[in-house]
């Protein structure tokens, strides 16, 4: 490596600081950690408007556009609710509590599974009909799951260590999640490098953990692929974690000469100490056949153009691949409502380096392909080909590919997405599942067999995945498998405030259908529209609502939060 252009010597003081306060964070007792998390809310709060702001700036819109929702969602509001996840599992184990309760784990279908969301009262009413299951790795008892989580708290705390994190990108609170985790479920002080392309982020992360940064356990540090290699290489860096591509993990482990390739295949790392990581891939969306009304097309519609349009599509977990069935009548229903919510939505603009040569990759593979938005946004409603770039490469932009598999019945249809999901679309990290309530109960075993053979760390049942990565309770990451040679979706899970062990896969359902249209579905729930929906009429007044709602519940927020909720 090139070192000739770097401040190597601030780097390795800055590594000499944060080793220097790695043994009095060990010893920060519990209560104190504690009470740095609830000091650390109000600051999210009270730096909420300008983080949410610059981000909005930073894409090319205006602090109050409708699109600014998802720079709240994102940023803030994401700190502030894994904050508060692990606010609340700490302060379990503070009272003499067992960090999961007895009556949250259970075996079912000879597998243990716990049940992490609604974890609060609050939960329960702000995300009613929301809920979230781990699924621990096959041979787990219900007993040692209860009796490994929370190590860090309980008999197996770590040892004293500096972590390094490699900054994402696209969604503000990566970073900043990524810096509670190490700090509060690995117990390791941690030097933060953030990304050059929301490298104005760091400012407002400064704030928020400045108690961290004074007492020496957190270090913000600017740079790029240089500085990144130099501070992972670091002999007195002991951890990295890294949320970006395969190409990132594969240029640090393996290098970028001509022998990189043959380290590899010798499996001779260039770094050879604990790495964790983020890397996306291409997620399907998979829709099972059944008895829609009208109203259901055009829910699932904004459902499925959110989980693309998000953030322009630049998220590791965007749906790019809409799988639907051949021979359901619903599926042109579904295209056309899909065409109808691309067309209505203001236009944006790509903004994430090389997304225009990407979507130009695509426009080259399928020249008719649709344009909406001033042709800001792509659909390539039929693809066949399993090469299709829409199929082997992570687009990480606003376009959007069909596959129709065969199967008219659920049954048949599931078995061929799940093989599809599994077998031709690289990545594990999120997918997700839309089923109607009376298909899912007229074809009960399909829909859990289908649920159960997925090989996804995430997978949203009537809930886009992406969901998971914001609730804190839910643990974030690639399905377990994958090795430093083939890194795929990455290893090893985040967000993880239960501090579980042996984690299989965290299942999310959602309702089919918003209240109090549930009542026609048998779906029911008091759930609107949610405020994540592209096309939530008030999603930024209600997010700005629920941040402030998070970081300080009470009574007395609720009823402009609900009014404006139920107005979305």
């Amino acid at each position: 490596m090139n070192t000739s252009t770097l401040d190597t010597s601030f780097l390795d003081r800055t590594v000499n600081d944060v080793r220097g306060s790695a043994e009095s964070w060990s010893a920060t007792p519990l209560t104190e950690r504690i009470a740095l998390l609830e000091r650390l809310l109000p600051r999210v709060v009270s730096r909420a408007p300008e983080l949410a702001a610059a981000g909005a700036r930073a894409k090319g819109y205006a602090p109050d556009s409708p699109w600014a929702a998802e720079d709240w969602i994102g940023g803030p509001w994401a700190l502030a609710q894994n904050a508060a996840a692990y606010l609340h599992v700490l302060r379990r184990i503070a009272a003499g509590k067992d960090p999961v309760g007895a009556e949250a784990v259970h075996e079912e279908d000879g597998r243990t599974r716990v049940d992490v969301f609604p974890a609060t009262g609050w939960d329960t009413l702000l995300f009613n009909g929301f809920t979230a299951q781990v699924w621990m790795r096959p041979g787990t008892t219900a007993e040692q799951a209860r009796s490994r989580a929370a190590g860090e708290y309980r008999d197996r705390p770590g040892r004293p260590a500096v972590a390094l994190v490699l900054g994402a990108g696209n969604v503000a609170a990566i970073t900043a999640l990524d810096i509670l985790h190490k700090l509060y479920a690995e117990g390791q002080v941690v030097i933060a490098k953030m990304n050059p392309v929301n490298d104005y982020l760091r400012p407002h992360f400064a704030y928020v953990f400045a108690e961290f940064v004074e007492r020496g356990w957190v270090r913000f540090v600017d740079g790029g692929a240089a500085e990144g290699g130099y501070l992972a290489t670091h002999g007195d860096v002991d951890a990295v974690h890294v949320t970006g591509s395969d190409r990132t993990h594969d240029a640090i482990v393996w290098g970028t000469d001509e022998e990189a390739e043959q380290r590899r295949h010798d499996d001779r790392p260039l770094l050879d100490k604990p790495f964790s990581s983020e890397l996306g891939g291409v997620s399907p969306c998979i829709v099972v056949p059944g008895p829609w009304s009208d109203a259901d097309f055009r829910f699932q519609a904004e459902h499925i153009v959110t989980s693309k349009m998000n953030n322009s599509g630049h998220n590791c977990i965007a749906s790019q691949i809409l799988v639907l069935p051949r021979d359901w009548d619903g599926t042109e229903r579904l295209l056309a409502e899909i065409r109808r919510v691309l067309h209505e939505l203001p236009p944006r603009t790509d903004y994430y380096p090389g997304a225009g040569a990407r979507l130009a990759s695509v426009l080259a593979a399928h020249p008719q392909a649709e344009t909406h938005g001033d042709g800001c946004r792509l659909l390539v409603p039929d693809i066949t080909d399993h090469d299709d770039v829409l199929i082997t490469e992570e687009v990480f932009g606003s376009a959007l590919g069909v596959v129709r598999l065969p199967g008219q019945a659920p049954a048949t249809f599931l078995r061929h997405a799940v093989d599809f999901a599994n077998d031709t679309l690289p990545g594990t990290l999120g997918a997700t599942l839309i089923v109607h309530p009376r298909t899912e109960k007229a074809h009960r075993e399909a829909v859990r067999s289908a649920i159960a053979d997925l090989r996804y760390g995430t997978l949203g049942v009537n809930c886009w995945s992406a969901v998971g990565f914001l609730l804190g309770f839910t643990p974030w990451g690639a399905h377990p498998g994958h090795t430093r040679q083939e890194i795929g979706s990455g290893i090893g899970f985040v967000h993880n405030a239960f501090m579980l062990e042996d984690i299989e896969k965290t299942v999310l359902r959602a309702p089919f259908t918003p209240a109090p249209r549930g009542l026609v579905t048998g779906d029911l729930s008091l759930s609107p529209r949610p405020p994540y929906f592209v096309t939530n009429r008030t999603a930024l007044t209600t997010v700005e609502r629920v941040t402030r709602f998070t970081a300080a519940p009470s009574v007395r927020k609720l009823p402009a939060l609900l009014v404006s909720a139920l107005r979305g």
